[in-house]
């Protein structure tokens, strides 16, 4: 518990939008030191320039009331989370308090990007989008530093945060959490904020955090594991900030990381960011007692038709075991059991039983290995129907390689696990 008096809360629309060029960059994909030309530059100016006009950027941050780790469990304001690797940080740092803190690029970027794409302007979509994500990771960071001040001024210090989603705290509680932080002393949120039962947020661009609050600043000094970068081993995350630098647990003793089935250099069709989100919003896993895993991926899109209508797809794929590299045994995909927007696609009214059957006959790369996916050759195509052959392939492909970095972020967690 700590002294209601010194209680922070902080709330504000006029957030500070010095999105650095670099930052940007890294998150469009590009590698380290890449320089915009042409018209990739013109876009990325267009995007900041836009936003710059007509985006509402916000923060909001409350220190807890109370705080207390009990068992294996964490509890806030009363409230109860489960996370261990939060619950491990903030017992290291002997902390005592914890600080609430949601930020958002505002519903405003979403909305036109959504606009863009529907006008048949893809490029305009993607950089508006990916600006939008560069928005929410500089006001956390920027935020975190609001707080470091704040909390340097009253000798203490401020930990790195930690989200629903994020490795070891199920993406589930995002709910609970955002009905918490809610629950304010003196200010509302800047901009709504609502969140389905799956923990995806609306609007999407906007994150929930919690940062740990502890009077053992000395302590942090020794504790250079806290800094998360530090401890991922990760190699080719194009959002690392600092080197792996993780030490021996013992004299002598050497670390080292088992090599994972999957590529972990994997270059995807689409960039990580967006695999992130599929991954967390439309895909499920269940690992089976005999290594085999089942997959469902929910596709969302649209009819090229009928003034672009809602469908819905599942797809359920069986995976091998990871020693066999996931070898694809099962594959299916058909519209969800409450979907009838697949009814309104121009193929299926020309001859519905002719579309349904290829889609429920085609199963790209059956057989074969998970990493195949990263060398299968297949047209692209924005298409939301299933009409053609080639749309259905790209999605697919997508589908899989959700599955792909998915499993690879399973991979990370159970070997670093095991050293």
């Amino acid at each position: 518990m700590h002294d209601v008096a010194e209680a922070l809360e902080l709330a504000s629309t006029h957030a500070d939008l010095n999105v650095l060029p670099e930052e940007y960059v890294r998150l469009l994909g590009y590698p380290r030191g890449w320089a915009l030309e042409g018209r990739a530059l013109e876009l990325a100016d267009w995007a900041r320039d836009w936003y710059s006009r007509n985006g509402r950027p916000w923060f909001y941050a409350r220190q807890a009331e109370s705080f207390e780790i009990r068992g294996d469990s964490v509890h806030i304001d009363g409230v109860q989370f489960t996370s261990k690797r939060m619950q491990a940080t903030l017992q290291r740092a002997e902390a005592h308090s914890v600080i609430l803190v949601a930020v958002g690029a505002g519903p405003e970027a979403e909305e036109e990007s959504r606009r863009r794409w529907e006008d048949g302007k893809p490029d305009e979509y993607f950089f508006l989008e990916i600006f939008g994500s560069a928005v929410v990771e500089h006001l956390t960071t920027s935020t975190g530093a609001r707080l470091c001040g704040w909390a340097e001024q009253r000798d203490m210090a401020v930990l790195p945060h930690y989200s629903p989603g994020y490795p070891e705290w199920d993406i589930q509680d995002q709910p609970r959490l955002l009905h918490l932080m809610k629950q304010t002393q003196r200010h509302p949120f800047p901009s709504p904020v609502e969140v389905f039962d799956t923990g995806m947020l609306r609007p999407k661009k906007t994150l929930l955090a919690v940062f740990g609050l502890t009077r053992h600043s000395e302590r942090l000094r020794r504790l250079t594991d806290l800094v998360p970068c530090e401890n991922c081993s990760f190699g080719p995350c194009q959002f690392r900030r600092a080197p792996y630098r993780r030490a021996p647990r013992s004299s002598g003793e050497q670390v080292s990381v088992p090599l994972a089935t999957l590529d972990q250099d994997a270059e995807y069709t689409v960039n990580r960011k967006a695999l992130k989100r599929w991954m967390e919003e439309r895909l499920s896993l269940h690992i089976n007692q005999d290594g085999s895993i089942d997959a469902q991926f929910r596709y969302d899109g649209t009819t090229c038709t009928n003034m672009g209508q809602p469908l819905t797809f599942l797809y359920n794929v069986k995976l091998g075991p990871r020693a066999d590299g996931y070898r694809i045994l099962e594959q299916r995909c058909a519209p969800a059991p409450d979907d009838e927007g697949h009814a309104l696609m121009c193929r299926y009214r020309e001859d519905a039983s002719q579309l349904m059957d290829a889609i429920d006959r085609e199963k790209p790369l059956h057989g074969k290995r998970l990493d195949t996916v990263l060398s299968w050759q297949r047209e692209r195509s924005a298409a939301g129907c299933y009409c053609e052959q080639a749309s259905r392939d790209h999605k697919w492909g997508l589908v899989l390689e959700t599955i792909h970095y998915a499993l690879i972020q399973k991979e990370r967690m159970q070997d670093t696990d095991s050293l």
